[in-house]
């Protein structure tokens, strides 16, 4: 998986090394929280490891999952990812590309996210990606600033995605 950077971060792909950062990361209920409908903490640095070789398995031009440090000092801040979003039941179109974030609370407020996302969504329509979606829990104000930042139009809520109500934002990447 390639490296993306942007001018104070370097998103690059995981390491086995990165485990307890991960588990760190997402041992926390505010940080995972609205990741899924049914959100879990991590406990083991084993579920991190794990969790490791699957964001390293993703072998595609555009896709992947990232962990965003800081370039000038390699600091691990968190985590990106740029992938097909599971449809919920009863969807009968193609997935289409999700973004996503979370980062360590102790990165909170710096202008991170939307800079790696930035960065990641010039280098995939660099790579010719059309179009790419994010959703939010309709609690997670944070990163629905994040959206409307990276210019994402907000398309009210939807139960497309993860079979649970989530808003929906768009944009295009042409």
């Amino acid at each position: 998986m390639r490296i993306i950077r942007s001018p104070r971060l370097t998103l690059r792909p995981w390491e086995s090394g990165d485990a307890s950062f991960l588990l760190d990361l997402e041992s926390r209920w505010e940080t995972v929280r609205y990741l899924t409908p049914d959100p879990t903490t991590m406990a083991t640095l084993d579920e991190a490891a794990a969790s490791i070789l699957r964001r390293r398995a993703i072998d595609h031009p555009v896709h992947g999952i990232w962990a965003i440090t800081l370039t000038e000092t390699g600091r691990l801040l968190g985590n990106l990812l740029l992938k097909p979003i599971s449809v919920s039941s009863g969807v009968s179109r193609p997935a289409p590309v999700e973004i996503g974030w979370h980062l360590h609370p102790d990165a909170y407020g710096h202008g991170y996210a939307t800079e790696a996302a930035d960065a990641v969504l010039r280098d995939a329509a660099a790579r010719g990606l059309e179009f790419v979606i994010a959703v939010t829990d309709p609690r997670n104000l944070a990163s629905q600033r994040v959206c409307r930042r990276l210019g994402f139009a907000e398309n009210g809520a939807t139960r497309d995605y993860y079979d649970t109500d989530y808003l929906l934002f768009e944009k295009s990447l042409v």
